[in-house]
């Protein structure tokens, strides 16, 4: 139990389980809105806006920031960790969902000549540059709250 305790304690941790969920709630607000039905699936899954990944590290590296001091050495390590996943996460991850889908339209192809294959890749892994500006934002934002 002092785990969990000092665990439920740790600001920067529960502001970043806090943005990553409330991102993927977001998400599922969204869907709901545009599309007029309601998609749970949304609430384990990537890509969207926003970039719940965003949101978490940058809620993490905020209440760091504001708990250790922005001069703190695990503040700088928390936000080129940061760095790296938002960088990542509009880099490498949205160029393999794009893959995806020029390898899903040439499968479609390919079962269209009777050629049956296991399942579709996953598209949606990466994020655009304004979804991953948002869950910045919104990382920063909660993980300010949390923090004062």
């Amino acid at each position: 139990m002092v785990v969990l305790s000092e665990i439920a304690g740790n600001t920067p941790f529960v502001a970043a389980l806090l943005s990553f969920f409330a991102a993927q709630l977001i998400k599922i607000i969204i869907e709901l809105w545009r599309v007029k039905k309601l998609n749970v699936y949304l609430l384990i899954s990537s890509g969207g806006m926003p970039s719940s990944h965003s949101s978490f590290v940058t809620a993490l590296t905020a209440a760091i920031g504001i708990r250790e001091g922005f001069g703190s050495a695990i503040f700088a390590v928390s936000a080129v960790f940061a760095i790296v996943v938002m960088y990542d996460a509009a880099g490498v991850r949205r160029a393999a969902g794009t893959q995806a889908k020029v390898i899903n339209m040439i499968v479609e192809n390919i079962e269209n000549q009777g050629v049956t294959l296991d399942k579709k890749l996953k598209e949606l892994l990466g994020h655009s540059p304004v979804e991953v500006l948002a869950g910045a934002v919104l990382g920063v934002i909660i993980g300010i709250w949390r923090s004062l």
